[in-house]
C-alpha cells in the first residue's frame, strides 16, 4: 500500500464550508443539492453553479463512486494519487486514492469514501478501492 502516510495540509474553512468540515469530522460527505433545479454540486457554495439559486441544501452522500481520472505523483518523498472520482450521486470531485496499490488502479473502478486527518486535524474526505 501506498499513499498512506503522506502529509495534508489543512483546508481553507469559511462560512460556506464549515458544515461541511463538520460533516467530514463526524464521518460523513456532505454535498450541496440545489431545491430549485434538483441538481447536486460540489465544491460546496451557498448559490448553485448550475441555476444560480440561493435555496440550496446540505445531503449527505453515500460515499461511493467510480474512478473517473487519476495520476500518480511518483517525483516527491512520499508518491500519492489525486483522482477525479465520480459520486453515484452525479457530481464529480477533486480527490485523492489511498490505501491502495497505485499500480493497480484503473479508470472506473469502484472506489469508497475514507477520511484521513489534515496538518490541523481536519478530516478530509478520499477514496480507496471498493
Amino acid at each position: 500500500m501506498t499513499g498512506a502516510t503522506r502529509t495534508i495540509p489543512s483546508p481553507p474553512i469559511n462560512a460556506e464550508n464549515q458544515a461541511f468540515f463538520d460533516g467530514a469530522r463526524a464521518g460523513r460527505l456532505l454535498l450541496k443539492r440545489c431545491t430549485a433545479c434538483g441538481e447536486f454540486h460540489y465544491y460546496p457554495r451557498a448559490v448553485c453553479p448550475l441555476c444560480a439559486s440561493e435555496r440550496t441544501e446540505w445531503v449527505a452522500a453515500q460515499g461511493r463512486g467510480r474512478i473517473y481520472s487519476f495520476s500518480v505523483m511518483r517525483r516527491v518523498a512520499e508518491p500519492y494519487a489525486i483522482a477525479y472520482v465520480t459520486l453515484d450521486e452525479g457530481v464529480t470531485m477533486l480527490t485523492n486514492l489511498v490505501d491502495c496499490d497505485f499500480a493497480r488502479l484503473r479508470i472506473g473502478d469502484p472506489v469508497q469514501l475514507v477520511f484521513k486527518p489534515a496538518a490541523g486535524g481536519e478530516m478530509i474526505p478520499m477514496f480507496t478501492p471498493a
